[in-house]
């Protein structure tokens, strides 16, 4: 994308659980404008794949967009879009839920730190694991 064309200050997006929304729009994140269109999802049980993967590639193809954070849990259902998000701005962000325990191993931008550092998460996440149980 142009970067002449994308806003200097860039909206926050939120695909998470009631709650995690809900604690980014009362700190002032959230945004509707005169057509409806708003800068998060509020994802339950009964939400759709389809919907929630909708409003990913919405969010990541807006000007307006620099950063989408998703709940890891919600994350994992969309992995593949996420895995194919490749650009810097909207930079995609995972975070916990009040559901789910973050697990870094997971986390898409944590496995490209570890790769250009030439390190094996997937072995440091088991030598953690270890550790816990000792």
């Amino acid at each position: 994308m142009d970067e002449k064309k994308r806003p200097k200050e860039g909206l926050i997006a939120v695909i998470g659980d009631e709650d995690t929304v809900t604690g980014f729009l009362l700190a002032g994140v959230g945004q509707r404008d005169q057509r409806g269109n708003s800068n998060f999802l509020v994802v339950d049980q009964n939400t759709k794949r389809a919907k929630i993967s909708n409003a990913f590639k919405e969010f990541t193809t807006r000007n307006d967009v620099s950063i989408v954070l998703v709940t890891q849990d919600i994350a994992t259902d969309i992995r593949k879009e996420i895995d194919e998000h490749d650009a810097v701005i909207p930079t995609v962000l995972e975070i916990p839920s009040k559901a789910v325990k973050y697990d870094k191993s997971k986390d898409v931008i944590v496995r490209r730190v570890y790769r250009l550092l030439g390190k094996d998460l997937d072995e440091e996440v088991h030598k953690e694991k270890m550790k816990g149980r000792m």
